[in-house]
This record gives C-alpha cells, structure tokens and sequence, in this order.
C-alpha cells in the first residue's frame, strides 16, 4: 500500500455561508492543531479545494525544497559562497 491508501479519509459537511466562510468542526481543528485566530492555507488544485494548518503547508513546502539539493549541501553556504566569489572577481 502507498501512503494515500494508508491515510484515513474523513468526511466532514458544512455549508457556505454569506460571506463565504465555512466552519471547520471542532475535532478536526483539535486534531490538526487549529485553534481560533490561527491561518489556514487554502489549496487549489485538479483535485478540488484542501484546507491545511499553515505548519502542514510549511511542512509539506520545506520537504519539497529538501528534495531540490543532495542533502549534503547547505544551500546558505553556496550562496555565501557564491556572493564572495562575485566580490573578488569584481
């Protein structure tokens, strides 16, 4: 089994209102770490809209970034070192 096969889905019904806001229930925010005034992310994609704690959607963001360079590399260091190679040649 993959990792979406392994995730549990739950299905949750609320409506729009005027405003366009919708209410997560409560024992989703309380699973996932939402407490009033908190942000939410909201994602659009061919799949249709998802809601994320802004630490999953940070999360999710710096995994995919790991995977840009060998892990190996800091990247802070190779601009440093970028920068300072620019300096003396100028």
């Amino acid at each position: 089994m993959d990792a979406m096969e392994k995730q549990e889905h739950r299905v949750y019904h609320t409506k729009v209102d005027s405003s366009g806001r919708i209410v997560i229930p409560a024992e989703a925010r309380q699973r996932n770490h939402i407490a009033e005034g908190d942000t939410v992310v909201v994602v659009e994609d061919g799949q249709g809209l998802h809601v994320k704690s802004f630490d999953q959607a940070l999360a999710e963001a710096q995994e995919y970034f790991a995977t840009l360079a060998p892990a190996d590399v800091v990247l802070s260091d190779e601009i440093i070192a970028d920068r300072r190679s620019k300096r003396e040649r100028d």
